[in-house]
């Protein structure tokens, strides 16, 4: 993507002013995406991504600069632009740029630029017919058909140059239901780190009729009691709530700073012993995986919470330094234009050993939360409120009946602490996460937990 004689000359402008260590990401994203709202395209958007940022650390500090011209003259004149933020000498370079051979886990067959249109757009039809006919009260369905092309060339002044190709589909999937002037939605968004042969391996139609049963069972729920109670919290996109937080809490972003509540407690139990959580950046094809960060380390499995007991962080190098601890393959950024912090990958809680039934059973009262929704959340406390978007009550150890407009209020420490019963049913769901990186895809994930008690917003006193 650039040649080695330009990559050192830039990488050497950028130390001029006494850097100690400079980096160069370069990229070439090709994003596609169709809206189809009513069985009917709406619209089509293609672009390209296309630039190069330049890092330069000064012990802990750094600086940042991008650019999409990546003319020789330019890319000097940036690197220039940028080291003349330190104040210093230089210090004399050699490079010797050894490349790194990146083994693709991640295979794919089909690739999406090499796929019509007109098939695309057969499989986002196929959803939107069957969501839309399963009752005659889903008003509206909306479909998205997403893919992007990433090719990255990742290099810097300790001689490694990394290039690596990111290839994501996804297909978004809301339907909705209205009566009178009530309306519900359900949502499925399945995607992965694969081609067009993804839509060969998943069933659309059911993800679709998932989504439109969600939108009428809700739509047809009486509203939830409030008041403090157990929830249960089933499995995939379950897991948002301990990615919002405490995922985030887990950062190197954060806790370098020590603006996380799990700043400094290595070692100590901050969940309830059954819980075990980790972010894996390996797993083959997963939606938040990648061979390699965007500072070019090997992702790998960390394991962040083990038994209860905090055992590690997600770190990038500028705060692993800052922190005096090795980076874990963790760094990520939306795209060229933000510079990279610690990210998460592939985060969740590890399978239990209680089945859901067993979990159901032994339930005396408690909310179902079936399928969450979107939410806020402090990162510095891990204070969130979370909707659920398709809830139950449990009673006498049976699902009694669904209701409707729930709200999950708490704090993320205080639910990893108050886990009673964790099942076997792990899953993984998919989503954007944003921070000040921008936004990168990640699955979040967990089996049915239950949580002794969180205080739940609704409409009706119980």
């Amino acid at each position: 993507m650039l040649d080695n004689k330009l990559i050192g000359d830039v990488l050497d402008q950028a130390l001029a002013t006494g850097g100690d260590f400079a980096e160069i990401f370069l990229e070439d994203t090709r994003n596609n995406s169709i809206t189809m709202i009513g069985g009917v395209v709406e619209r089509t958007i293609s672009g390209r991504d296309y630039g190069l940022g330049i890092r330069i650390f000064n012990g802990l500090n750094s600086v940042y600069a991008y650019t999409n011209d990546t003319s020789r003259e330019n890319l000097l004149s940036v690197a220039k632009n940028a080291a003349m933020a330190i104040k210093g000498s230089k210090v004399d370079l050699v490079l010797n740029f050894q490349k790194e051979d990146v083994k693709n886990s991640h295979p794919v067959t089909k690739i999406p630029k090499d796929i019509s249109q007109k098939e695309k757009v057969a499989i986002m039809k196929k959803a939107h017919n069957v969501a839309n006919n399963y009752s005659e009260e889903i008003s509206q369905v909306v479909v998205n058909y997403l893919d992007n092309d990433q090719k990255v060339l990742i290099a810097n002044t300790d001689g490694k140059i990394v290039e690596d190709r990111r290839i994501r589909t996804r297909l978004p999937i809301q339907a909705i239901a209205s009566k009178g002037t009530e309306k519900q939605s359900g949502f499925f968004g399945p995607g992965a780190l694969k081609g067009f042969e993804f839509y060969d391996e998943i069933d659309v139609e059911n993800y679709a009729t998932e989504a439109a049963k969600i939108a009428t069972t809700m739509i047809n729920a009486e509203p939830c009691p409030s008041g403090k109670m157990p929830v249960i919290i089933d499995n995939a996109f379950g897991g948002v709530i301990f990615h919002e937080a405490c995922g985030h809490g887990l950062e190197a972003t954060s806790v370098a700073k020590k603006t996380s509540v799990f700043s400094d407690k290595l070692g100590e139990q901050v969940a309830s012993e059954l819980v075990t959580a980790i972010d894996d950046g390996t797993m083959p094809n997963e939606w938040g995986s990648i061979n390699v960060d965007d500072e070019g380390n090997k992702t790998q499995r960390n394991v962040l919470i083990k038994d209860g007991v905090l055992k590690g962080y997600m770190i990038d190098e500028l705060n692993g330094k800052r922190m005096g601890m090795e980076a874990t393959g963790s760094c990520r950024r939306q795209n060229y234009r933000f510079a990279p912090t610690s990210r998460m990958t592939n985060t969740y809680i590890d399978n239990g050993k209680s089945s859901p039934e067993e979990i159901i059973a032994n339930t005396e009262y408690a909310l179902y939360a079936k399928n969450m929704g979107g939410g806020s959340v402090n990162p510095a406390t891990g204070e969130f409120n979370f909707a659920v978007n398709e809830g139950y009550i449990v009673k006498n150890g049976k699902i009694e009946k669904p209701v409707r407009s729930a709200t999950l209020i708490g704090r993320g420490i205080d639910v990893l602490r108050k886990i009673d019963m964790v099942g076997n049913n792990l899953q993984h769901a998919q989503g954007m996460c944003g921070s000040v990186s921008g936004a990168v895809p990640t699955n979040v994930g967990q089996p049915m937990i239950r949580v002794s008690e969180i205080t739940v917003g609704g409409r009706k006193e119980e």
